[in-house]
């Protein structure tokens, strides 16, 4: 990954280059997310100057790392009539804000507790990796072992930092089951009939672990099998790639 990602200052995953005119580099999955949808509702502003209303700020994290975070990366820019006709009522707005937010603050830190939970499953994990990626034979060998290795223990460290109980799979159901609490009976999505970007956003960290011990676990042992795969109907039919 470190090869696909080294013309760029900014090290995190995903980053989007797109093609405005000059080229322009998108950072932060939720920042993407947002600039993308606000292109596509309003078109009165260019996407160079959309992504201008997401502007970095350096913050420091508990451990003293520096980090860089967007401000209003849930918010859609959009005006006043835009708003009404995407978001009729403001209680739909808010929720699809706190429910990216939770998936961003909370839900993303579950996965790698849980795919890397064992030697077996981290070994697995790095299999599957290899597997999908641009990697050389010897070069693919180094990093399913080596990374696994690493990876486990990184887990463990990750476990310690979020405070999550001596089996991860536990915290992983219950924010999974709370998630579709959420959503609850009376609505396919939490967006109603179609997903919103609260819906993509825990669909797209969920989907993460797919293939491995931890999604089939969380299939079996949750409640998110009906909404999941209402997900991947919508995403089927829309040509959607992820």
């Amino acid at each position: 990954m470190r090869k696909e990602i080294k013309f760029s200052s900014y090290r995190k995953v995903p980053i989007l280059l797109a093609n405005a005119g000059s080229p322009l580099q998108l950072n932060d999955s939720s920042v993407i997310i947002s600039a993308i949808k606000t292109y596509l509702i309003s078109r009165r502003n260019s996407l160079e100057e959309i992504v201008s209303f997401y502007p970095p700020v350096k913050t420091v994290t508990e451990q003293g790392k520096e980090v860089l975070e967007y401000e209003n990366k849930y918010w859609l820019m959009l005006d006043e009539k835009e708003t009404k006709r995407v978001y009729p009522v403001k209680e739909v707005r808010v929720e699809e804000m706190k429910w990216r937010k939770w998936a961003d603050d909370w839900l993303v830190h579950l996965i790698s507790p849980n795919v890397y939970r064992t030697p077996k499953e981290a070994l697995a994990s790095f299999d599957y990796i290899v597997r999908e990626g641009k990697f050389g034979t010897l070069e693919g060998l180094f990093a399913k072992y080596v990374g696994a290795v690493a990876m486990f223990f990184v887990s463990k460290r990750l476990k310690k930092r979020h405070q999550l109980r001596d089996d991860v799979r536990e915290d992983l159901y219950e924010a999974v089951n709370e998630w579709v609490k959420a959503v609850g009976k009376n609505r396919l999505f939490m967006g109603g009939n179609q997903p919103n970007l609260a819906d993509l956003a825990v669909y797209g960290v969920l989907r993460v672990m797919e293939g491995l011990e931890a999604f089939d676990d969380m299939m079996v042992h949750t409640n998110i099998q009906p909404w999941y795969q209402r997900m991947e109907e919508v995403i089927q039919k829309t040509g959607v790639a992820f």
